[in-house]
């Protein structure tokens, strides 16, 4: 007959459970399920054999991690081998995931079970598992789970700050969409002031330059010569300051009230702050891939580096893609048209933005789209996996990639890769060596930095010590001598603890009042000299 055990991994520890009358609990499975809820019923199905509390925390942790990768632990090989029978042909092991139980199989040899009955069994211990193992409450259970959840989150998003993606994937869809917004808020100011003035919309075509020019030129009718030198700084251009002074005066506009220039006015105000943000973040967004992924920004671009980020999902991602996918990415509806059409599958999707595939001749386009998919794929491997970003990489790659362009148009064969990535290579361990040394320079100047505030709070609190101590001497000297000899009197008292007990205020009231009695035998010494 086989046995049937069950391992439970909880926040815990390991528990191993054995399993009544296995044959017919497998053909009853609705009866299981029933059973489940009832402690009573699920106490007569299932049996505790062994529990094998973490020692710490960190233990925990380890534990987890291992479980989650697939790996045997050393705390869980113990349990099993101590536990289970020593015959394996008669034990089968339930277990919850598949991944763990492949590795119990192969590494002990059991025969491992998931699903069916193993499933609504880990369900019935999950629900009673408190009560299940005895000295176990259901508060420090949970407590249990709420610290490992949190150790074991903090431990998978444990990474460099200055290598984050998301803030990449972030910035480009933010860019993405303040193009748009900019793009519908600059037609509505053209629209707008159009009605105005709309000679104005032939002579620029700029959105920022045209929002600039009616907030700075507002009513028409009052734009004069003596306004020509803020044209010129907007526009750039004296023939264009001319020409727009020129069709103020002529112009087929309507009048506009105040009222409604104040709110042209200050929706134009509106789509320049939008703009200047815009350029403000291309800049952020540019600082940031030089950080991240300096490779792929120097071969392909930022933006476009960027937006296949974005669309990978990681830089991650990207690097564990093909570069048959790189170069499609971003084209997935025509692929998949083309597919169900039995048409021609497209040659490039994101990567078509960078300026190689625009400068080549027609017939090239899917041949140097192919071969930039496949650098960029080597470029975002690079800075995903090296533990100094360099451009180095990168620059290297775009010049092959030059090279591809020459060849297709001039025949000129190109360098060899091999030969190209032996000179990259050893630029790159040039510029990291320097990398290295001013991050050591830059540690050094922090300590130091450090070393100096800690001085200087030593040195603080030496001088308010002093200070207070230079205080409490003169408040000594201000106070009179009897003051003081009574003090020092009542401390030595106190030292040696003959200090007097403190009088009730009646008794002291009392002892005030009552005069001081002089002594009988002194009184009759007096009478007898006098007799």
């Amino acid at each position: 007959m086989v046995l049937l055990h069950v391992l439970f991994e909880h926040a815990a520890g390991y528990a191993l459970f054995a399993v009544r009358e296995v044959e017919e609990i497998s053909l009853l499975l609705p009866q299981v399920e029933e059973s489940i809820l009832n402690i009573g019923k699920f106490h007569s199905v299932v049996r505790l054999v062994a529990f094998s509390p973490f020692k710490s925390a960190q233990s925990a942790l380890e534990n987890v991690n291992a479980i989650s990768e697939g790996i045997l632990h050393e705390d869980l090989r113990l349990l099993l081998e101590t536990n289970l029978p020593a015959k394996k042909k008669k034990a089968l092991l339930g277990v919850s995931d598949a991944k763990i139980g492949a590795a119990v199989q192969e590494e002990l040899g059991y025969q491992c079970q998931t699903g069916g009955v193993v499933a609504e069994l880990t369900r019935g211990i999950r629900l009673h598992f408190h009560t299940l193992v005895k000295g176990l409450t259901a508060q420090s259970a949970s407590k249990a789970q709420l610290g490992l959840g949190h150790s074991y989150s903090r431990a998978k998003v444990k990474f460099n700050v200055n290598r984050v993606d998301n803030m990449i994937i972030q910035s480009i869809s933010l860019l993405d969409q303040l193009d748009k917004d900019i793009n519908t808020f600059s037609m509505r100011v053209r629209e707008w002031y159009g009605y105005h003035f709309p000679e104005l919309i032939k002579i620029v075509s700029d959105n920022y330059t045209y929002c600039r020019l009616a907030k700075c030129i507002g009513n028409r009718k009052e734009l004069s010569e003596e306004r020509l030198e803020g044209l010129e700084e907007i526009v750039m251009d004296s023939a264009k300051a001319h020409a727009i002074l020129d069709a103020s005066r002529s112009s087929m506009g309507m009048d506009v009230s105040p009222i409604d220039l104040i709110n042209i006015e200050s929706f134009s105000s509106r789509v320049i702050s939008l703009s200047e943000y815009r350029r403000d973040l291309q800049e952020y967004l540019r600082s940031k891939m030089s950080q991240v992924a300096p490779s792929l920004s120097a071969l392909i671009g930022e933006v476009v580096g960027a937006r296949l980020i974005s669309h990978a999902g990681s830089l991650t991602n990207l690097a564990k893609y093909p570069a048959s996918t790189v170069q499609i990415l971003g084209a997935e509806k025509a692929l998949f048209r083309a597919l169900k059409t039995r048409g021609n599958t497209p040659k490039y999707g994101l990567i078509f933005h960078s300026t190689f595939i625009g400068r080549a001749a027609t017939r090239n386009k899917g041949r140097i789209s192919r071969y930039l998919a496949n650098k960029c794929t080597i470029a975002s491997r690079i800075d995903c996996f090296s533990d100094v970003p360099t451009s180095v990489f990168g620059d290297k790659l775009r010049e092959q990639v030059e090279e591809r362009l020459a060849f297709y148009e001039t025949g000129e064969p190109p360098r060899k890769n091999l030969d190209v990535m032996k000179e990259a290579m050893v630029e790159a361990t040039e510029v990291a060596a320097e990398i290295k040394k001013k991050e050591k320079k830059k540690k050094k100047r922090e300590k130091k930095r450090l070393e100096a505030l800690a001085v200087a709070a030593a040195a603080e609190e030496a001088e308010n010590s002093v200070l207070e101590t230079t205080m409490e001497v003169e408040e000594n000297d201000t106070q009179p001598k009897k003051k003081r000899k009574k003090q020092q009197q009542e401390t030595s008292l106190e030292e040696n603890g003959l200090a007097e007990e403190p009088l009730p205020k009646k008794q002291k009231k009392l002892a005030q009042e009552e005069p001081p009695q002089p002594d009988k035998k002194k009184k009759k010494k007096k009478v007898k000299e006098e007799d």
